[in-house]
């Protein structure tokens, strides 16, 4: 009777600590990012390896077509978290074109960097404004992408056509984009994402390069219609060659959750992130960027009550 005791007893501590020990697992969460060159990659590989040494989350790095696939994903709870283009989002939320219907799942966790257009290209072959493409062979990101749609967005004020008649449009990734230029296939490209940027970098590094301005009046006609865009610049010396800073415009970068995707899980993630960002920074440039005091800069769809009731507890939100 009193061995029976005892293997009951031991059986029941066996089981309480099985049990606490599922409890206090990190929650498994898979992230959204972009192409394997790009930078919502990368980013995200930080974040799911700093999260994990810290204890905050189990998270899955997914690769995939970037802010255009990741908004569907997002709102088809497909993946619970994902990067997006706040233009992107914006637009896939209201049901804007290119958008047929409505993405109403999408909610906002953080912003993470500022994304500028890169309008460039090859030295030498009289393309010094936008205008200068009619006719070019032109690189414009994957097509359907957030870069694209910026793209389909700012053409009309430089005299290009947003169904691209008066060009030669080539949908490829950024990285064989970059190919093509190099074997001088494409005349240029127009790519919005961070600074400095791995496939500007290695263009750069062996070839000259032409960098054009989106500034003046057409800038200011851009942000009267589309208000997420904002000025900005490329800084000289940025990029191998690059003397003068480059006035262009910019988006915000953020990441997106499935409005039900469990509060706890959001909370989680931004937490996580928070807690271990000295080390996120330490490790990627683009996570310098991130902070609480531009946390909620660029929202564009509802807040997540997860990420919400975070920032409550920073004092961000009442």
């Amino acid at each position: 009777m009193k061995r029976q005791s005892l293997i009951v007893a031991a059986t029941a501590v066996m089981v309480l600590y099985a049990f606490t020990a599922f409890a206090a697992a990190p929650p498994r969460i898979n992230l959204g990012t972009g192409g394997s060159t790009g930078i919502y990659f990368s980013l995200g590989g930080v974040i799911a390896q700093k999260l994990r040494e810290g204890g905050a989350a189990d998270i899955t790095v997914q690769s995939t077509g970037a802010s255009n696939e990741n908004v569907r994903l997002v709102n088809a709870n497909e993946v619970p978290l994902a990067f997006s283009q706040n233009d992107v989002a914006y637009s896939a939320f209201n049901g804007i074109e290119p958008y047929k219907s409505k993405h109403e799942n999408l909610t906002f966790v953080v912003s993470t960097h500022a994304e500028v257009i890169h309008a460039m290209a090859r030295a030498g072959i009289g393309v010094t404004k936008l205008e200068d493409f009619k006719g070019r062979k032109m690189s414009l990101g994957a097509r359907g992408s957030g870069n694209e749609l910026n793209c389909r967005q700012i053409f009309p004020f430089f005299g290009l056509s947003s169904n691209y008649e008066n060009l030669s449009p080539v949908f490829l990734p950024y990285g064989e984009s970059a190919d093509q230029f190099k074997d001088r296939q494409i005349d240029g490209f127009l790519f919005t994402f961070g600074f400095p940027h791995p496939v500007i970098m290695d263009i750069t590094t062996i070839h000259d390069v032409a960098y054009l301005p989106i500034a003046g009046k057409q800038a200011d006609d851009i942000i009267a219609k589309f208000p997420y865009f904002v000025k900005t610049e490329i800084p000289a010396k940025t990029y191998n060659r690059q003397e003068a800073p480059v006035q262009t415009l910019g988006v915000k970068a953020m990441i997106i959750a499935h409005k039900n995707t469990p509060e706890d899980l959001v909370y989680a993630f931004v937490k996580g992130l928070f807690d271990n960002l000295e080390g996120i920074q330490a490790s990627h440039s683009q996570a310098k960027q991130i902070s609480l005091k531009t946390a909620l800069e660029g929202r564009t769809v509802p807040l997540h009550p997860g990420a919400a009731k975070y920032y409550k507890e920073k004092g961000l939100l009442k």
